[in-house]
């Protein structure tokens, strides 16, 4: 194992992540679509899939595909006195950079490529409000220290619980169930903490796309909010490291 191969499978598993949960977006608020006006649980159950399949195919580097969750699991196995991220991987400050940059170069690729696929439908939708949402996240009642809050709450019960999968996996029987358990908990966390921020709890997921809706030649797409963007950036990172910590603590008491 070697960071190159470290950043492919991270690259490769962020791009599948984003192509296929702004795709499930996409199909739901863009005119014309099969699936318009599917509804919010649609797009709850489309990025639990999009998850599911971003964590197969990244199977190699741990399948974090969210710098969130490589922040939190370096508290957490650094805290238990761990030194590798995967065998022969260890964790330092390289290693953090490439799954990072990797996660944040494949959600600006899937996003691209979500573009594509729906490019039709970006020129005839006429709301550009909508056109950003499928790219990136945005509040429901905009108040930037409540919108951090969700964020952080959502990406804590995400990174605790990834954690807590690791943890208790064998004895719960959820070794072999591999990505299925992570990817129900997103469709979960959708539901149950999406409403207010569309929740990102995934800075690449979010900063990715809005990179790619800034730079792509999208027919009326208005601006990419950008007064909003350091939310689902700040709020993901400051609940992954909490959790990770927090596991520390709380998971072997729980066991």
């Amino acid at each position: 194992m070697n960071l190159g191969v470290i950043f492919l499978s991270e690259m490769v598993g962020t791009a599948m992540l984003v192509l296929l949960g702004c795709g499930v977006v996409a199909n739901v608020a863009l005119v014309k679509n099969k699936g318009f006006n599917g509804g919010f649980l649609m797009v709850n159950i489309g990025w639990g899939l999009a998850v599911f399949s971003g964590v197969i195919v990244s199977f190699a580097s741990g399948a974090h595909i969210n710098p969130a969750v490589t922040l939190g699991l370096t508290v957490n196995i650094l805290g238990k006195g761990g030194t590798e991220f995967v065998p022969g991987i260890p964790i330092d400050g390289a290693s953090i950079f490439t799954y990072i940059g990797a996660q944040l170069v494949g959600a600006i690729i899937g996003a691209v490529f979500c573009w594509l696929a729906y490019k039709q439908h970006f020129d005839e939708e006429p709301d550009p409000a909508n056109k950003l949402g499928v790219f990136s996240t945005g509040p429901a009642i905009r108040s930037y220290g409540w919108n951090l809050v969700t964020e952080l709450i959502g990406t804590f019960v995400l990174v605790f619980v990834v954690i807590g999968f690791g943890f208790n996996g064998e004895a719960a029987g959820l070794a072999s169930l591999g990505a299925l358990p992570v990817a129900l908990l997103v469709i979960g966390i959708g539901a149950s903490l999406g409403g207010p921020t569309g929740y990102a709890i995934n800075p690449a997921r979010d900063l990715g796309p809005r990179i790619a809706h800034a730079i792509l030649p999208i027919k009326g797409k208005g601006g990419s909010d950008w007064s909003y963007s350091w939310v689902p950036v700040v709020g993901p990172i400051l609940g992954g490291l909490l959790a990770g910590w927090a596991a520390l603590a709380l998971l072997p008491v729980l066991a």
